[in-house]
């Protein structure tokens, strides 16, 4: 082998030194994280940094591309970024002692600055990142040392010009060096995937979260709500009235699923209030249920988007809830908080509004709040984007005002009050699927949360607007099916459809971006006849 091929040789063992040593520095602090501190995983804990400075455009981006999978994908870079990091460490170890060392502490710094800057920090929460580092600087060390003893023998025979006997037991030292460096990067590699992956899992499941959520039996509902004959409309390809647990969209900032238990959850009520409160599941519960159909909307729904579902809510009146406080008469904000640390802004005045049904929902379509959607307790806000009004696993409201606080998408570049836009949306026929030529339905869904629907109206290749068939509401606060039946000729035709409110009001028609407060505009879409 040549010295350029080579050089080149141990340069890729010595990035494969690296891999396995920032493996090491991760199965080390999950290990800690495990011990001490389980909220305090460097991996996740840098993931949570990125999610809260991430641009809005490159959030958006995130969300229209991954959907419900953007926290996998985030994941999936952030793994691919350690591997990298890692094996840059290794060949600059190799090469210039001890600067791949540095870099592993400069990771393990910046792990510790974003471990323990996350909202509800413990105070082992740094250790987890500590150890870590100091886990994988060792195994860079002796891996580089097993490393370069390896090239020492493999080169300066060569070097020498050495031949006959001394070549023959410059071999047997070279492949002792060779051998005793893959043992080690073997045993090393392999321990810290078994410990890492171990960690995380019993981490993860350590906690008996899901199996209580499973055998809760919440009290039934003092008032149930009605559904009114038509509601629901037999249509294929259209939303179902209400959107399953499973297919319910999720857009929040938790990297993982936090896992609350209800015997430990407190909710406090403080700030400018009178009185201190803070309530358990239980007194919560006992305060008495009922059931609310409530649509829910995502800021970063686009037109025509799937970021909307409608559900079946089981839970509290927060007026009923914030009385118990007596908030100020000055305040006109209640800053809602998560156990991640996520706050949302909501006027005080949509949760103690008697005509609106803002709960602290526990239940959702006949179920205990599934994990990923708030469980134990979530806020459900009629009217207002999610993001300023349905906070999960919620456990503060802060009763204060729009001038001392902001909430977290606030400085990002959203409006601190985000009132829903109506809209509508078609279902069927769907984008890029032919349909045959026939009599057909054009089918979806619209809402306008607090005022309700009056219309829908539907243009085929910018002929004139046709009234659809809606189905019966619920209330005002969910959305509605409609449909048309279509002679759809073969071709390619551009279907419009846009809402009437039952004010009277049209939906915008200027399309509009998602920033600061919602998208706007029609939907268009191009059905393929055959």
């Amino acid at each position: 082998m040549s010295k350029q091929n080579r050089r080149g040789a141990f340069i890729v063992f010595a990035a494969v030194a690296g891999v396995i040593s920032g493996v090491v520095f991760l199965a080390a602090a999950e290990l800690s994280a495990l011990l001490v501190a389980r909220d305090a995983s460097p991996l996740l804990a840098v993931g949570s940094f990125v999610i809260d400075i991430v641009p809005q455009p490159l959030k958006e981006f995130a969300i229209s591309t991954f959907g419900e999978f953007d926290k996998v994908a985030l994941l999936i870079g952030l793994g691919l970024a350690v591997v990298i990091a890692s094996a840059a460490a290794g060949i600059l170890q190799l090469l210039w002692p001890p600067v791949g060392m540095i870099v592993l502490g400069i990771a393990g710094a910046a792990s510790v600055a974003a471990t323990t800057t996350r909202a509800g920090v413990t105070p082992l929460a740094f250790l987890p990142s500590v150890i870590g580092a100091i886990a994988g600087i060792a195994a860079l060390v002796f891996l580089s040392r097993r490393l370069r003893a390896w090239q020492r023998s493999a080169t300066e025979p060569a070097a020498d010009g050495d031949s006959g006997d001394s070549t023959h037991g410059a071999g047997s030292a070279v492949a002792v060096d060779r051998r005793r460096f893959f043992a080690l990067a073997g045993i090393a590699g392999a321990s810290a995937l078994i410990v890492g992956v171990t960690s995380r899992v019993v981490s993860a499941t350590a906690s008996s979260v899901a199996a209580i959520r499973k055998g809760l039996r919440l009290p039934a509902a003092r008032t149930s709500v009605t559904i009114p004959d038509g509601a629901e409309l037999d249509v294929p390809g259209i939303s179902p009235l209400f959107t399953p647990n499973a297919d319910f969209y999720r857009v929040d900032t938790a990297l993982t699923v936090p896992t609350v238990d209800p015997a430990s959850w407190r909710l406090v009520i403080d700030g400018m209030v009178d009185q201190r409160i803070e309530l358990t599941f239980d007194e919560l519960v006992e305060m008495g249920l009922d059931e609310y159909a409530i649509t829910l909307t995502c800021v970063s729904n686009v037109v025509g988007g799937d970021l909307v579902g409608n559900a079946m809510w089981l839970g509290v009146p927060i007026r009923d809830v914030l009385r118990l406080a007596s908030p100020h008469a000055d305040a006109d904000m209640v800053l809602s908080r998560s156990v991640d640390g996520y706050t949302a802004s909501t006027p005080l005045s949509a949760l103690t509004d008697d005509g609106l049904d803002a709960i602290l929902a526990v239940g959702m379509n006949g179920q205990p709040l599934p994990l990923e959607h708030g469980f134990p307790v979530r806020m459900v806000v009629p009217g207002l984007y999610g993001y300023v009004s349905a906070t999960k696993w919620v456990t503060e409201l802060k009763v204060t005002t729009f001038e001392k606080d902001e909430a977290y998408w606030t400085p990002r570049g959203y409006s601190a009050e985000a009132p829903i836009k109506f809209s509508s949306r078609i279902d069927t026929p769907k984008i890029g699927k032919s349909v045959a030529a026939g009599r057909i339905p054009i089918a979806g869904v619209a809402w306008a949360q607090t005022v309700g629907i009056e219309a829908v109206e539907v243009s085929i290749d910018n002929g004139d607007w046709q009234r659809a068939t809606l189905s019966t509401p619920i209330n005002t606060d969910t959305w509605v099916q409609w449909f048309l039946e279509w002679d759809a000729e073969p071709g390619n035709h551009y279907v419009a459809v846009r809402a009437i409110n039952k004010n009277g009001e049209m939906q915008i028609e200027e399309a509009a971006p998602i920033a600061p407060d919602g998208s706007a505009g029609w939907q268009r879409s191009l059905i393929a006849v055959s």
